[in-house]
């Protein structure tokens, strides 16, 4: 089937070279576009392809809908200390009283006593919250979070990504993505 095709559409689902997704959440995705470059430069390996084609005067290829990396890329030793990450490994949740909205950072001890900026003392807090406990301490407003904030390993974060599948799960992805099955379309 050739059609027109949009920007947006067919996303392809990139593989590292051991078959696994180079990320979860977000999961790891490139346009069709960049799937082709990337085939034309002989970096990735085709494993499934849509049933869509784009075409030239000179040139018609099928749409990859998953792609391999020919290297394998080795995935970071430790995560990136992002506000990003820090939502992900609190799971997008609230730390005080598991509010999924408005979220923020927060200081378990704030930065004006001394507190840093790092993984053990960072967590997702909700506006409410965070502003409740202002410059004090836990312990000071009998504020107390749910789970201590710690340093996530990639797998963690990799396994939290898990609980939250995109909104669009091509068939062809299923085999190379592991989340429950009753979350699969």
């Amino acid at each position: 089937m050739t059609v027109a095709v949009s920007p947006d559409a067919h996303p392809t689902l990139v593989l590292n070279a051991d078959y696994r997704p180079l990320s979860y959440y977000p999961l790891s995705l490139w346009s069709w576009q960049d799937a082709i470059k990337a085939v034309f430069l002989d970096r990735v390996n085709i494993v499934s392809e849509y049933d869509v084609s784009v075409r030239s005067p000179t040139f018609d290829m099928r749409i990859p809908s998953v792609v391999s990396l020919k290297t394998y890329v080795k995935p970071a030793r430790n995560p990136a200390f992002t506000r990003f990450n820090v939502f992900l490994r609190d799971r997008f949740e609230c730390q005080y009283c598991g509010s999924k909205t408005d979220l923020t950072f927060d200081h378990l001890i704030p930065r004006c006593r001394g507190g840093q900026t790092t993984w053990e003392n960072v967590l997702a807090a909700c506006s409410p919250c965070n502003l409740l406990k202002g410059s004090r301490s836990c312990e000071e407003i009998g504020l107390h979070p749910r789970h201590r904030p710690f340093r996530p390993t990639v797998q963690d974060l990799h396994n939290n990504g898990r609980l939250f599948p995109p909104n669009y799960l091509h068939e062809s992805w299923l085999d190379f993505l592991y989340w429950d099955a009753e979350l699969e379309p």
